[in-house]
C-alpha cells in the first residue's frame, strides 16, 4: 500500500478539522479528495506532506510513518511558486543541485522532463514571462525531477481557465502515464476528479470524515470525449448529490455558530 491513514485526526485548539480518517491508496493509483469548503482536504495532505503533525492516529507512506517532510513525496500547490529570478530550467534543477546531483546530469534530466510537459524551448525564461498554465507546467517537471514515489496535488488546476484546466488535465494523465507514481489530487471540481482519478473519496463537512470511495471504472487512456459518455453522467450524479448534502451541512453549522455567537 502507498498510502496508509489510520485513525489520523486533527485539532486547532478547539476546532477539530479532521476525525478518524481512515484513507488507503494502492502503490500506482491517481486518487482524489473532493469535499466541501473547510473540511480538512489540505489539512490531510499537509500531514501526508510531513508539513504537519496529526494530533492522533498515523500517517505512513510505502510502510514508513511520515514525520517530516521527505523527498519520497512531491507537493503541487495551486500556485507555482517558482523563484522569480531564475530561469525555467534553474527552477526545475533546483531541487537535484541542493541534493549534491552534478549539474549536468540535473539539466538532462529537466530537458527530458520539460518536454515532456511541452515546454521545450522555454529553458531560458523567466516566470514571469509565462503563462499560468506553464508556470503549472514547470512546477509539475520540477516535482517530477525528485523522482518521488507519491505526488500531493493541492488544486494545482484551481487557479487556471477553464481551457487551459482542460489542457492541464490531459497533460497531467500523459504525464502520470508516462512516469508513474501514486498521487493524491485535491480539487473542488467534480468533472475533474471523476476525468483523472481511479477512485474519488468524498469527505463529510468539518469535522472532515471520509464519507465514500468511489471507483471510477472509465477506460483508460482518457480524454475528453468520455465527459460526454453516460457512465461520467452518472458518476456526477452520485457525487454531486454527496456534496452539496455536504455544503449543506457546513452553511447550516456556520449559520448555527453565527446565531450563538450573536
Amino acid at each position: 500500500m502507498s498510502v496508509a491513514l489510520r485513525g489520523v485526526t486533527k485539532r486547532f485548539g478547539a476546532v477539530t478539522a479532521l476525525d478518524g480518517i481512515d484513507l488507503s491508496i494502492a502503490e500506482g493509483e491517481f486518487a482524489c479528495l473532493l469535499g466541501p469548503s473547510g473540511c480538512g482536504k489540505s489539512t490531510l495532505l499537509n500531514i501526508l506532506a510531513g508539513f504537519e503533525a496529526a494530533s492522533g492516529g498515523e500517517a505512513r507512506v510505502r510502510g514508513e510513518a511520515v514525520r517530516k517532510p521527505g523527498p519520497d513525496r512531491a507537493v503541487v500547490f495551486q500556485e507555482a511558486a517558482l523563484f522569480p529570478w531564475a530561469s525555467v530550467l534553474d527552477n526545475v534543477t533546483f531541487g537535484p543541485r541542493m541534493a549534491g546531483r552534478p549539474r549536468r546530469e540535473a539539466e538532462d534530466h529537466a530537458r527530458h522532463l520539460l518536454a515532456l510537459v511541452g515546454l521545450s524551448g522555454f529553458e531560458g525564461h523567466l516566470p514571469d514571462q509565462l503563462s499560468g498554465g506553464m508556470k503549472q507546467r514547470v512546477g509539475i517537471a520540477r516535482a517530477l525531477i525528485l523522482k518521488p514515489k507519491l505526488f500531493l496535488m493541492d488544486e494545482p488546476f484551481g487557479a487556471l481557465d477553464a481551457q487551459t484546466r482542460m489542457q492541464m488535465q490531459e497533460l497531467l494523465l500523459g504525464v502520470w502515464g508516462a512516469e508513474g507514481g501514486t498521487v493524491l489530487f485535491i480539487t473542488h471540481d467534480i468533472d475533474e476528479a471523476i476525468f483523472l482519478a481511479d477512485t474519488v473519496h468524498v469527505m463529510t463537512a468539518r469535522p472532515g470524515r471520509l464519507r465514500s470511495r468511489t471507483r471510477i471504472d472509465l477506460p483508460r487512456p482518457r480524454d475528453l470525449d468520455v465527459l460526454t459518455q453516460p457512465a461520467f453522467a452518472a458518476y456526477k450524479h452520485d457525487l454531486l448529490a454527496q456534496i452539496r448534502e455536504e455544503a449543506g451541512r457546513a452553511q447550516a453549522a456556520i449559520a448555527a455558530a453565527e446565531r450563538a455567537a450573536g
